[in-house]
C-alpha cells in the first residue's frame, strides 16, 4: 500500500484518509478491523522490523483518528497521545561512547561519574545503561568529544519537561505538565506520539446532525494549498462536505485586537504587565508552569472563540468547528467547552483526508471573499497579534509608548515568563506563541517551509485595507462576551 512513500506524515495521513472515507460511507465499525491489512498487506514489511508491529501501529492510529488513546484500556483525556508499538524502536541508551574516545590515561569521564557506570574496555570506555544516571558529567568532562548525548528528540525538544520514560523505556506524557503544543509529535522521528482526533465526530455531526455545522478556518490556513486557493475557494469545498458555512477566524482575532487593545491601554496606566491569551499552548504554560501570573494574562478570549461566539450570536443552533494547524486548539475545545466557544477543532491534515475521502479537489476562483481585515489574517505569524493590538490602539487613537517582547517558541516564551514571573522583564507587554515562527508552522499543516510562506504572502497581498474597528462596524448589532469571566 505504502510503497517506498512512508514518511510519517504519509502514514498519518493514508489512515485519516481511510477513516474519514469508511466514516462519510457509514461503514467504519465493520470495516476497521481490515483496515490494518489493507494498509500493510505484506508479505514484505515497509518501514519497521515486520508487517506485525507495522499492522498495530495502523490499528493504534485509527484509534486516535476515532478520537480514543492508542491503546485499548488506557484512555485519557490528553490531546497528545504515544502510540507505544512505535515508541518501541527508539534508542534507549542516551549517553554512548563513540570511535572519538582514545582511551586516555586521565580518564576525565571515568572520573567524572558519581555512579560507576563507566569501565574500560579493550579499545573504548564502557558506559553501563542500567548504572548511568544520564547526569551528564561524563560527557562534558571527555576532552575528545567521545561521549554522545542521544537523548531522544521528543524528550529533548519537550519545553515543559513533560516527558519521562517507563520501566519499558516507553514515553510516558506528564497530563499536568503538557501543554499540548506538539513540539515533540513534529520532533519524534519514529512517528510514536500523535494527537487525538474529532474527525469522526464532525463527520457524524454532518452527516446526521440537525443543527447547522459551520466551520472557522483559522487565519493559517492560507498558502497550505497554494497560491490560488482563496478563500472562495475553501468554502465551495467546505461546503461539499456538508457545512452550511464557513468564517475567517480572522475576523474573530479582529475583535479580539479591539479588545485587548483596551486591555492594554489600562494596565499601562495602572504600570501593570500583561501577556496575550491568544495561542492554546501559551495560556496552557502559564496556567500550569506559571500560575502566578494568571492575573498578569488578558482576559480576552481566543480568536477561535471569538468566532465561535460570533456565529452563534447569527446563528443560535449551530455547531462551529475550528479548522488550524494547530493541535492546542483541541485542548482549548475541550477546556471551554462550557463557554460558548468552538465546539470541535481539525488540524489541516484531517480537513484534507476529509477532502479525499469526498474527491472533492480544490480549485481556483475569482471570487474575492473577505471577512478579516489583513492584520486578523496576520495573527497566524510571529508578532502578527502584537503589530494588530497596536493598530487597534492607533485607532482609537491611544498614543502610548507601549513595548512587548515578541516570543517565538515555546522556549523563548518559558524563558521570558520567568522573567516576568521574577519582575525582571522590561517590556510592557508580553506575546506569546508557542510555535516557532508563529500558528503557520503548526504540527498540523498540510505545507509548511518557504513554499507556504510564498503562497500566503502572495493570498495575504490580495487583501483589501480594511482597518480593524471599520470592519467591527459589520458586526455592531450583536451581542457577544469578549472576556474569558
Amino acid at each position: 500500500m505504502f510503497g517506498n512513500d512512508t514518511n510519517i506524515d504519509t502514514i498519518k495521513q493514508e489512515v485519516l484518509y481511510k477513516v474519514a472515507k469508511l466514516s462519510f460511507q457509514g461503514e467504519l465499525d465493520e470495516n476497521k478491523e481490515a483496515l490494518p491489512y489493507e494498509l500493510i498487506p505484506g508479505p514484505q514489511a515497509n518501514f519497521r522490523c515486520c508487517i506485525y508491529k507495522e499492522r498495530e501501529i495502523i490499528r493504534q492510529r485509527i484509534r486516535l483518528a476515532e478520537g480514543k488513546s492508542p491503546s485499548a484500556g488506557k484512555d485519557n483525556k490528553n490531546i497528545v497521545q504515544v502510540i507505544n508499538s512505535a515508541c518501541e524502536g527508539c534508542p534507549i541508551t542516551r549517553f554512548v561512547v563513540t570511535d572519538n574516545c582514545q582511551k586516555c590515561v586521565g580518564k576525565r569521564c571515568q572520573a567524572a561519574c558519581n555512579f560507576d557506570a563507566i569501565t574500560m574496555l579493550r579499545d573504548r570506555a564502557y558506559i553501563d545503561p542500567a548504572k548511568c544516571k544520564e547526569c551528564t558529567k561524563c560527557s562534558q568532562a571527555c576532552p575528545y568529544n567521545a561521549i554522545a548525548d542521544l537523548m531522544r528528540p521528543c524528550k529533548k525538544s519537550c519545553p515543559v519537561d513533560a516527558i519521562s520514560m517507563d520501566e519499558n523505556n516507553i514515553v510516558v506524557i506528564n497530563e499536568e505538565r503538557c501543554i499540548d503544543c506538539g513540539s515533540c509529535i513534529k520532533n519524534c522521528p519514529f512517528g510514536a506520539i500523535s494527537d487525538r482526533s474529532f474527525i469522526t465526530d464532525v463527520i457524524d455531526l454532518l452527516l446526521n446532525s440537525p443543527r447547522p455545522i459551520y466551520a472557522m478556518l483559522a487565519p493559517a490556513w492560507e498558502g497550505q494549498f497554494g497560491a490560488n486557493i482563496t478563500f472562495s475557494s475553501m468554502t465551495n469545498a467546505i461546503k461539499e462536505l456538508g457545512f452550511a458555512g464557513v468564517y475567517e477566524v480572522a475576523l474573530g482575532a479582529d475583535f479580539v485586537a479591539a479588545s485587548e487593545s483596551e486591555e492594554w491601554a489600562e494596565s499601562y496606566k495602572e504600570g501593570k504587565k500583561m501577556t496575550t491569551s491568544c495561542c492554546p499552548a501559551f495560556v496552557k504554560m502559564i496556567r500550569r508552569h506559571f500560575p502566578q501570573l494568571v492575573e498578569n494574562m488578558s482576559t480576552t478570549i481566543s480568536p477561535m472563540t471569538a468566532t465561535a461566539r460570533l456565529i452563534k450570536a447569527l446563528y443560535p443552533e449551530a455547531v462551529c468547528v475550528f479548522i488550524g494547524p494547530c493541535i492546542a486548539k483541541k485542548g482549548e475545545v475541550l477546556d471551554t467547552i462550557a463557554l460558548q466557544g468552538a465546539d470541535y477543532a481539525l488540524t489541516l491534515d484531517e480537513l484534507y483526508a476529509m477532502f479525499r475521502a469526498k474527491d472533492i479537489e480544490l480549485t481556483a476562483s475569482a471570487e474575492a471573499i473577505q471577512q478579516g481585515s489583513i492584520y486578523g489574517k496576520k495573527f497566524c505569524v510571529s508578532g502578527g497579534v502584537t503589530a494588530s493590538v497596536l493598530q487597534s490602539l492607533k485607532e482609537r487613537e491611544e498614543n502610548a509608548d507601549i513595548t512587548v517582547k515578541q516570543c517565538n517558541g515555546a522556549l523563548e516564551c518559558k524563558k521570558a515568563l520567568t522573567l516576568l514571573k521574577a519582575g525582571k522583564l522590561p517590556e510592557d507587554f508580553l506575546e506569546g506563541m508557542a510555535c516557532e515562527g508563529g500558528c503557520q508552522n503548526g504540527p498540523g499543516s498540510v505545507l509548511t517551509g518557504r513554499m507556504a510562506n510564498v503562497n500566503r504572502d502572495k493570498l495575504f497581498g490580495k487583501a483589501d485595507e480594511r482597518q480593524i474597528h471599520e470592519n467591527m462596524e459589520n458586526y455592531k448589532e450583536l451581542e457577544f462576551s469578549m472576556h474569558r469571566k
